[in-house]
């Protein structure tokens, strides 16, 4: 407890540069798959696949990292050196996002990092939506793709259909677009162990990032941790209870916890603590 406490001293996060009370900063079928040359530089989409952003929506949901121009994010490209030196060193490739309880902003926090890792000329990143029960990563995006992962999970697309570029080089998506029934049970099926290793494993420069829901809420990120890397843990700064913080760490005993996001602060510093 006492390095948690430390990181809610430490670690504050802000939104456009402005200090604000209680706000988030924010069967296989390979041949369709991206197509990555040996040093990265050209990446070729399946073009039904590439959808293109829309600055002004990124902008009302907080995504920053894409926008160099934007004060606060230098914040995820902070975050991003840090959490891919650890990575590196401990030879993790997937990492899951999670928060105690919603409303943390670690859908935010995950879009934000997975944009500025796939800005590295020598990475790409996968972000995952398996907030099954709450999916958030197409809506905060402004992703209207036809199929998803709901379309895998009824047996109506294979992968390489719900693979999704954002028109950003480097960075796809795999989105849900609508709350799954017995989340928890298709999370622990074979079918989805066999998914993560496939996302893991087709590229060595690929960092895969899942989006979980709230560890407290439910059960589903219980169920897929052991199948990932290591986990970046997300809290709403005054958000969550001393006791909510402790059966957090507790249910995550054993998992590799990679660092504390500390979201929603006032104070405009650095925005993450590592042990």
């Amino acid at each position: 407890m006492e390095k948690i406490k430390d990181a809610l001293d430490k670690a504050k996060v802000t939104q456009n540069g402005k200090v604000r009370q209680a706000t988030v900063v924010r069967s296989k079928n390979s041949s369709n798959l991206p197509k990555i040359d040996n040093d990265l530089e050209t990446i070729v989409y399946n073009s039904q696949n590439v959808v293109q952003l829309d600055s002004v929506h990124l902008e009302n949901h907080r995504i920053v990292a894409q926008n160099k121009l934007d004060p606060t994010s230098w914040v995820f490209d902070s975050l991003r050196t840090q959490v891919l030196q650890k990575m590196e060193e401990n030879g993790w490739r997937t990492v899951a996002i999670i928060s105690p309880t919603p409303d943390a902003g670690k859908s935010v926090v995950a879009i934000n990092l997975a944009i500025s890792i796939a800005q590295q000329p020598q990475k790409t990143a996968m972000l995952v939506d398996f907030d099954l029960r709450k999916p958030r990563i197409a809506e905060y995006l402004g992703i209207k793709h036809e199929k998803s992962i709901n379309d895998f999970i009824a047996g109506k697309a294979e992968l390489s259909e719900i693979i999704v570029n954002p028109g950003i080089p480097r960075l796809t998506v795999i989105p849900t677009n609508s709350p799954v029934l017995k989340s928890s049970e298709t999370l622990s099926s074979a079918e989805f162990q066999k998914l993560i290793v496939e996302l893991k494993e087709r590229y060595d420069s690929r960092i895969v990032i899942f989006d979980l829901p709230p560890i407290l809420n439910t059960d589903d990120a219980m169920v897929l941790l052991p199948q990932v890397d290591c986990v970046l843990l997300i809290l709403g700064n005054g958000l969550h209870t001393e006791s909510e913080i402790s059966e957090t760490m507790r249910l995550l005993t054993k998992s590799n916890i990679l660092g504390v996001v500390v979201n929603k602060a006032e104070v405009e510093q650095r925005s993450y603590y590592y042990d």
